[in-house]
């Protein structure tokens, strides 16, 4: 790395600019989701949609041309936590989900947050599990089901969305639950 190489080019580089788009589409959908209509139904869907993919990518990007980073090993999964939490959050209202199940999945992230920091400062790396990536996959897939909502072409979006939703929630509970056993066995050590 050159001495004054450019802030932009070392930390904002390509993979961490599609994670801060992710994190930036986020009050896009939030004003989307205010209004209860199949126009706006259908813009968020595709917004979520194209933010969701960042997600596949940035990652991948960053290990293929060798950009991995601190601040992006940060941003990556809270960007992710703050988008599914906001939409889930902005359906409640619409009665798209039930305000429980958003409940279950907002405060597994929490306590896992919270169980990675506290194994951190013991030097302990709880790392992302295939399970976990599993989860927020149902979850994206569930949730622009549950965006586009209304019948199009004779398919039930909105029940579709229902099911992929509780597919994500019992991964999420079980991959949750990983976490703590996890978390005990590294504690008591």
């Amino acid at each position: 790395m050159k001495l004054f190489e450019p802030l932009s080019s070392r930390f904002l580089n390509f993979p961490i600019q599609l994670t801060l788009y992710r994190i930036g589409s986020i009050p896009i959908l939030i004003v989307l989701l205010l209004f209860s209509n199949k126009v706006c139904a259908f813009l968020a869907a595709i917004v979520f949609s194209a933010a969701s993919l960042t997600d596949l990518f940035d990652g991948l990007l960053a290990r293929r041309q060798g950009l991995e980073s601190t601040l992006g090993k940060f941003l990556d999964p809270l960007a992710d936590k703050l988008l599914i939490s906001a939409v889930l959050i902005m359906l409640i209202p619409h009665g798209r989900i039930p305000a429980w199940m958003v409940f279950v999945i907002i405060g597994r992230e929490i306590a896992v947050t919270g169980l990675r920091a506290i194994l951190s400062e013991k030097g302990v790396v709880m790392c992302a599990e295939e399970l976990g990536k599993y989860k927020t996959g149902f979850q994206m897939a569930a949730i622009i089901s549950l965006l586009i909502h209304y019948t199009y072409f004779n398919i039930d979006f909105h029940t579709i969305g229902m099911v992929l939703m509780w597919i994500a929630l019992i991964l999420t509970v079980w991959s949750g639950a990983k976490y703590f056993l996890k978390f005990w066995g590294n504690i008591n050590e």
